[in-house]
């Protein structure tokens, strides 16, 4: 079955989202998302040294992977660790000089206990960069109203929290994640919290079109072998939305129907 991930006119076959932080080596970085899957990588571009394309170095490993004939990954640059809209506009305007800004995380923080949203700045963000012909993917809280009026402004997707950032919490609240499901119209993305391959499948069974997760595969004790179980899960997950799972009952219901019983 065809079951292509579509992304700002993009087709993906992995639904799956990595970054590239935390990793204790650019060796491990790459085995661990060659072993997610993942054809979608982000990058903290206030994190990392843009001007070293080195042979060793996070932006080399980067700039090989995304000229690479196969294996080739889309970069996602984000604006992780800006506070303003301000900011997050000059470093996204940044990004584009250099040429790796085709596609974006939109991310600005508003407290720096919970790096929580901070959704105005996020929004007058969001109407700049759009119209400057970003693609603009914003990190926002798990709030309806605020991923409508992202939505109206013109981002080609939403990605609502599940849980703080690196907490590895999982799913906080399926409810408000269900009702903003209803209402999109453009692609809903988990974004932070994830700690495990169960969140990964809760996600997408919930009807997520994709999960985007760091510290749940970096910090993990083995960061390839639970990369590779991010990826099962949301395969998993993904498959169970698709077949439907049967309706919750308060009651037993026999596997085996009474009616025809031999006596």
């Amino acid at each position: 079955m065809d079951d292509a991930f579509e992304l700002a006119g993009k087709r993906y076959q992995s639904r799956l989202i990595v970054g590239t932080g935390k990793y204790k080596s650019t060796e491990e970085t790459e085995a661990a998302i060659d072993a997610s899957g993942a054809e979608i990588i982000t990058v903290a571009l206030r994190r990392v040294d843009l001007a070293d394309r080195s042979q060793g170095s996070l932006m080399g490993l980067l700039q090989r992977r995304a000229g690479a004939e196969t294996g080739r990954w889309t970069l996602l640059p984000n604006t992780a660790g800006c506070y303003t809209a301000d900011e997050a506009i000059r470093t996204l305007r940044l990004a584009r000089e250099l040429g790796i800004a085709d596609i974006v995380k939109l991310e600005v923080i508003g407290d720096k206990q919970t790096l929580y949203p901070d959704n105005e700045e996020t929004l007058a963000a969001a109407k700049v960069l759009v119209k400057e012909g970003f693609v603009v993917l914003p990190y926002c809280i798990d709030d309806p109203v605020v991923c409508l009026k992202l939505q109206d402004a013109g981002c080609a997707a939403v990605m609502p929290l599940a849980a703080p950032i690196g907490s590895g919490l999982g799913i906080r609240n399926a409810h408000n994640l269900s009702i903003i499901l209803e209402q999109a119209r453009v692609p809903v993305i988990v974004d932070a919290g994830v700690g495990t391959a169960s969140d990964a499948a809760v996600a997408m069974e919930l009807g997520c079109q994709g999960v985007l997760m760091n510290t749940a595969i970096a910090h993990a004790k083995n960061p390839v072998l639970m990369a590779a179980a991010m990826r099962d899960g949301v395969h998993a997950g993904r498959a169970a939305f698709l077949a439907g799972r049967m309706p919750k009952s308060r009651y037993a219901n026999a596997s085996s129907p009474a009616a025809g019983l031999i006596e």
